[in-house]
């Protein structure tokens, strides 16, 4: 069978090849045997699903495994944006949640996402033991199938979004948001997001418009839901054409977001975690530390010193992130793909609230996003510039670059100094106060990813080429 292995973000795979049913059956008598052993199986779990091919199918095939154990599930009655999940955990008082999604994959994979009784991704340590409960064959699952189940009562399908609404209604003026006169233009990029911007945001005075709101698996008009160029450039277009403020944007499964200005520009997710962060420091005059991940933006150390808060690095992924921001109570956390977590809520990604926060910004300001980065900048008393590579790289290959990094000691990059280097989670090349370079394979997908960002437009190249030359991608 195959061996189950929980990356950055849960277990992703390709479907019919090794994410099948009895995988998915296999995984969930994992957690379910994790919920035993910690005392959470009286709770009951939560399990939801994105968009994907049959993830309603799936995720029915986990409540099977949930209930055949005696553990209660509450079964979302539809795909449900993952910020919700996270949400109803705490709300229903549950031991934890199941989530079917593959985030921001290409469509030929899904996945298996697990959350703990704050609605927070799991620890490193709490995964390693969920993978070595994961039964080595299908047969050794206990399954009720569903039909008895719900009639059993051991599963349950009711609607999780009256109570996230009304979460929300008590972080956000929403009738404020309503009537801001906006023109607001929304991509969820196929995916669960769909539907949610006229409702939280229709029925005053904006005008709400979305693209990319349908149920549609293949994702058509980007190669993958992942909420950043090429795939949002036809949304990006479309602002444009439509002389929209705003885009907002989620990728699949809804707990990513992006920003697109006014001019159809994208603003990448380092300066929105940036703007974010100033929203709550110098808008709502708020204080509290800052998580972040190593590969996401040194403007918010820099705001850190102007406003007198701390800043707390981690490795990349909430598994990291929610921990420490439950620890030190965090106003806000995030990182490099466009997640961010936010006081108040769950320790957990919510890219609906996230746009949420943007656009009260925008009000709160009375700037347009595109003035909100220059205002940012100012601010911090220089720009920022980031880019980032990724490239396709098979496993057997790894062995061979991981020693090639191993023993990469480069005194300069692009004709910068290379003051650290970092091991936590990859390599990261600290250059100064110029910015910094990272290179770490993805924990979600066989791919290597080289990161940059520096304090000139002009070195973004530079910096990313000579990353590529360092991990043996660029002779």
């Amino acid at each position: 069978m195959t061996t189950i292995k929980f990356g950055t973000d849960g277990w992703r795979a390709r479907v019919a090849e090794d994410y099948t049913f009895d995988n998915v059956r296999r995984a969930a008598q994992g957690f379910a045997e994790y919920l035993k052993q910690h005392d959470l199986a009286d709770k009951g779990c939560v399990i939801g699903h994105d968009r994907r091919y049959v993830a309603e199918d799936f995720a029915a095939a986990a409540a099977e495994v949930l209930a055949g154990n005696d553990i209660r599930v509450w079964l979302t009655p539809g795909p449900c944006p993952t910020p919700i999940v996270s949400y109803s955990v705490v709300e229903r008082e549950a031991g934890g949640a199941i989530n079917i999604t593959a985030s921001h994959n290409p469509p030929t994979d899904n996945g298996f996402k697990v959350r703990d009784p704050f609605g927070g991704a799991i620890a490193p340590e709490g995964l390693r033991e969920i993978e070595a409960l994961i039964p080595a064959s299908a047969d050794m699952v206990r399954r009720v199938p569903i039909e008895r189940a719900e009639s059993k009562g051991l599963v349950q399908r009711w609607d999780p979004d009256p109570a996230y609404l009304s979460h929300l209604g008590q972080l956000v003026d929403l009738p404020k948001l309503r009537n801001a006169g906006l023109t607001i233009l929304a991509e969820p990029m196929w995916g669960n997001a769909g539907g949610w911007y006229p409702r939280l945001l229709g029925g005053g005075r904006n005008t709400v418009a979305e693209i990319h709101a349908a149920r549609n698996p293949l994702f058509p008009e980007m190669l993958r839901p992942e909420p950043i160029p090429p795939n949002i450039d036809v949304a990006l277009a479309e602002t444009v054409r439509r002389q929209a403020d705003v885009l907002l944007i989620n990728d699949g499964d809804a707990d990513r977001m992006g920003i697109g200005d006014e001019h159809g520009r994208f603003i990448d997710q380092l300066r929105v975690f940036a703007l974010l962060a100033y929203y709550f420091l110098e808008v709502r005059g708020e204080r509290g530390p800052i998580v972040k991940t190593l590969s996401t933006t040194q403007m918010l150390n820099r705001l850190g010193e102007l406003y007198g808060v701390p800043i707390h690095e981690t490795g990349v992924g909430f598994k990291y992130i929610a921990p420490k921001f439950l620890e030190t109570d965090a106003l806000i956390g995030g990182e490099e793909s466009g997640g961010y977590a936010f006081r108040g809520n769950v320790p957990e990604r919510d890219g609906l609230l996230g746009n949420l926060y943007f656009i009260d910004l925008m009000l709160e300001t009375g700037q347009t996003p595109a003035q909100l980065v220059e205002t940012l900048f100012e601010k911090l008393g220089q720009a920022y510039y980031y880019d980032r590579i990724d490239t396709r790289f098979p496993a057997e290959k790894r062995p061979e670059t991981r020693a090639r990094l191993d023993a990469a000691q480069p005194a300069t990059i692009a004709g910068l100094p290379v003051t650290r280097i970092v091991t936590v989670d990859g390599y990261k090349f600290e250059l100064g106060d110029h910015g910094w370079l990272l290179i770490r394979f993805s924990g979600t997908e066989p791919v290597l990813r080289v990161y940059c960002e520096v304090t000139s437009e002009r070195l973004v190249p530079q910096v990313l080429e000579g990353g590529l030359e360092i991990a043996g991608l660029k002779e």
